[in-house]
């Protein structure tokens, strides 16, 4: 299959005009707000879309069947406080692949919190930079449910990234089913990036808070009943957003970067404060283990957003991830009032190696590759294995024009030896978290990087976006195909890919 080549000749000012009018229909309320986030590619769209056979250049590959689902912000009203993109109302979009031809989906998720805005006709949150009102909702600000979304017991799990309530979304309409209630557990809240393990059906969450127990670590199984949870002995509230995962054991995160509570209790601000003097702790659990059973391990300061794999080898555990020197960057003259959100936006990190010897307690770890790229994806049936390669998005410093959270280009990395290969999506355009997308009925006894990388671009030129897709064996080629979307879809946060095996389990034969 031919890759497709580069463009390189971009439309007049007239048609990009005309491009602007078609395509990019969004809340008429943003003009309002001198608010990076408000505009181009981060601009909310305020239509809801289902439609079929959509155009393709190129030839998407016939062993391509299932779909790709992001999930991120897009506010429905006009915010009531400063906006910060962690406040943007989920919404999910979905690009359904099969036989050769793609459709496509989007859908507001339908929190609780949205839907009372909905009932009132206004934004009711505080939002994220404050001030938090506890009598509004237990979390002080708007659950959105904007951040994470995976496939698990047969639907959508969508996620928020400050340990919200889950909610269950269909994923064929993505339509959303209420609350993703798990059979025997009294609570609800769970944090996005908990995992699915493709190989036992489990699920592996946690839950963090305000309060003892600042931390807890559960394990459902593949039909959503609760096997076991337990509290996490933590010195007080932290933030974490990540956890490692191999075969038989799970690592928790203990960061130092978190808030003072005080200045929450007095003020209703959640200040972040980066403590260089407090060392990373990695607690390592067994899967099935109690909270007194975690192992700590310390290892050099900074945080961490999201891993990329998990695995033993031997008597290590190797965890594969982003680490960064410095979650809070400096903030910029001109930034105003909005210069501490800016600053957190701009993410600076590279791609890092975590080893811990579970016999001896020995700590190795070290940079894979000083490039700025996070948004990490590695083939979901490598999960737990040991693997090599892993799919990033490349982000742009400060001085490289970096003044928002942006994706400029698809990374492939081989972890083993820190060689990387990269496709750079274009100037002005701007990607999506890619995911790995498995050959149809391929296994983990297949070569690892014989199948897909599915992402979605926007073109700032014109406001038109694109699905690409391109062959995992070799991205600097370009993507093999390149799907038109039927309206410009927003910058968002994460990606999952769901097989179609999965999708429609009673049509095996026939995928």
């Amino acid at each position: 299959m031919q890759p497709l080549s580069r463009m390189t000749e971009y439309p007049s000012v007239e048609q990009c005009l005309g491009r602007v009018a078609e395509f990019d229909n969004t809340q008429p309320w943003i003009y309002g707000h001198d608010n990076p986030y408000l505009h181009g590619v981060y601009a909310p769209v305020s239509t809801e879309m289902d439609v079929g056979e959509l155009q393709v250049e190129g030839e998407l590959p016939l062993d391509l069947c299932g779909a790709y689902f992001r999930n991120g912000p897009n506010p429905r009203f006009e915010p009531k406080n400063r906006y910060h993109p962690f406040d943007g109302d989920g919404m999910m979009h979905g690009v359904y692949f099969h036989q050769g031809r793609a459709r496509y989906r989007n859908r507001y998720v339908d929190t609780l919190a949205r839907n009372n805005e909905l009932r009132d006709g206004r934004s009711i949150s505080p939002g994220v930079m404050g001030p938090f009102d506890y009598e509004l909702s237990p979390f002080g600000i708007k659950d959105t449910s904007n951040t994470d979304v995976f496939f698990y017991d047969g639907s959508l799990m969508s996620l928020w990234y400050n340990a919200g309530h889950p909610y269950r979304v269909d994923a064929h309409d993505l339509g959303t089913r209420g609350y993703f209630e798990l059979q025997g557990r009294d609570k609800r809240r769970m944090s996005a990036h908990s995992k699915v393990d493709v190989h036992t059906g489990e699920l592996l969450f946690f839950d963090y808070g305000n309060e003892p127990p600042y931390m807890t670590y559960g394990v459902a199984d593949a039909s959503g009943r609760m096997l076991h949870e337990v509290a996490i002995d933590l010195p007080g509230p932290r933030l974490p957003h990540d956890i490692g995962v191999s075969r038989n054991y799970t690592v928790l995160h203990d960061l130092p970067f978190f808030h003072d509570m005080d200045i929450l209790r007095r003020h209703g601000y959640r200040v972040l404060t980066f403590h260089r003097d407090i060392p990373i702790r990695f607690g390592v659990i067994p899967r099935h283990g109690a909270g007194s059973e975690v192992r700590w391990f310390e290892c050099e300061p900074g945080y961490i957003l999201h891993t990329s794999n998990c695995w033993e080898e031997d008597e290590w555990l190797v965890m594969d991830g982003c680490r960064s020197t410095n979650p809070m960057p400096d903030s910029q003259p001109g930034e105003g009032e909005l210069a501490s959100m800016l600053a957190y936006m701009r993410l600076e990190a590279n791609n890092y190696r975590w080893a811990f010897n579970l016999r001896t307690g020995e700590v190795r770890e070290g940079d894979i590759d000083d490039l700025n790229t996070e948004f990490n994806k590695t083939n979901p049936l490598y999960m737990g294995i040991k693997g090599r390669y892993a799919y990033h998005q490349r982000i742009p410093l400060h001085h490289e024009g970096g003044y928002t959270l942006r994706f400029t280009g698809l990374v492939k990395y081989d972890n083993e030896t820190g060689r990387r290969w990269q496709w750079d999506y274009g100037p002005g355009v701007f990607g999506s978290e890619a995911v790995y997308a498995p050959r149809r009925g391929a296994t983990a006894k297949d070569r690892e990087d014989d199948g897909y990388v599915i992402t979605l671009v926007t073109d700032s030129k014109d406001w038109q976006s694109h699905c690409l897709v391109f062959d995992a064996t070799d991205i600097e080629v370009g993507p093999v195909a390149r799907v038109c979307m039927p309206q410009r879809v927003p910058f968002g946060f994460h990606a999952t890919w769901a097989r179609g095996e999965d999708l429609y389990p009673g049509r095996r034969h026939e995928l």
